[in-house]
């Protein structure tokens, strides 16, 4: 992939994700039945290139709630979060598979609203720290002003891209991300700087979209697709071998039941459920990691 096709896929999400940050989780609930991504409407049927900021919105029969419930977070959980910071961007609940404790350091890749970073904080309390990277000004600016409504003192927003984290060397003890790598155009580049990032002996607590196949070129191709999170997917063996590559170990992936249903739900006509599904990965730090060479 040439530098060019790099910026016209970042354009396309970096301007889908300001459209989502300008939203509200009213807006959300009120246009779910009739949306494609997360409350916007299907690129596959309006025809736009910029698709969507994730891939797993809810299917057309349920709210915005209960599909999040079955994505493994709590009543409590989305009743905690402020008004306009769950956006319904995730395939998963990295929080939960992060298994926090107090006193740790956060850093959630791709942070949106803030949902996971809010929930994230109460986990690791006063002591701990948490701080989410996101490259769309809207989102930091949405996210930050949830923090002022929410007073939360140890969670920070930084805006950066996940490729060139704004993250000091070896300062996190886990860097989490929901439904975010596989928009990348360097995932490697990612996990390296994961690597760089996380201290020795810490961890990587990750739910995102993998391909369980290659994926055909109108899929890889195709702009709506990659912004819908189904264009860009990595295979589960690509994904082991970048994780491998940048040093990681204890590297588990496991794809979530019922989540080829519910991909092709997400983008309707796209048959996405034969190629992609929503995936737990689990990986760690080693205590003394060598340096990636590559």
């Amino acid at each position: 992939m040439d530098i060019q096709e790099q910026e016209r896929i970042r354009q396309a999400v970096r301007a889908r994700y300001g459209q989502v940050a300008a939203s509200t989780v009213a807006d959300l609930e009120k246009t779910t039945s009739q949306s494609g991504c997360c409350g916007a409407p299907s690129p596959r049927e309006s025809g736009t290139a910029e698709g969507c900021g994730c891939g797993s919105n809810p299917p057309a029969d349920l709210s915005l709630e209960k599909w999040q419930l079955m994505l493994g977070y709590s009543k409590q959980d989305l009743d905690a979060a402020p008004e306009g910071a769950n956006l319904g961007l995730g395939c998963g609940n990295p929080v939960a598979l992060a298994s926090l404790v107090p006193g740790e350091t956060v850093v959630d890749l791709g942070s949106g609203g803030g949902f996971d970073c809010f929930l994230s904080a109460a986990k690791v309390g006063p002591l701990g720290r948490v701080i989410g990277v996101d490259m769309t000004p809207d989102m930091i600016a949405k996210a930050r002003l949830n923090a002022q409504r929410l007073k939360v003192p140890n969670v920070e927003f930084r805006l950066g891209e996940i490729e060139h984290l704004p993250v000091a060397d070896s300062s996190a003890d886990i860097i989490m991300s929901n439904c975010v790598i596989n928009l990348s155009v360097d995932k490697h580049q990612v996990y390296r700087e994961a690597m760089r990032v996380l201290k020795p002996g810490a961890r990587l607590a990750i739910s995102d979209i993998v391909a369980t196949r290659p994926l055909p070129p109108e899929i890889q191709n195709d702009l709506a697709l990659i912004s819908a999170c189904v264009g860009g997917a990595a295979t589960i063996d690509e994904t082991r071998r970048m994780l491998e590559s940048a040093g990681f170990k204890d590297i588990g992936i496991e794809p979530r039941p019922g989540s080829r249903e519910a991909m092709d739900a997400a983008v309707p006509g796209s048959q996405a459920g034969q190629y992609v599904v929503s995936a737990e990965i689990k990986a760690r730090k080693p205590a003394h990691a060598p340096l990636d060479s590559n």
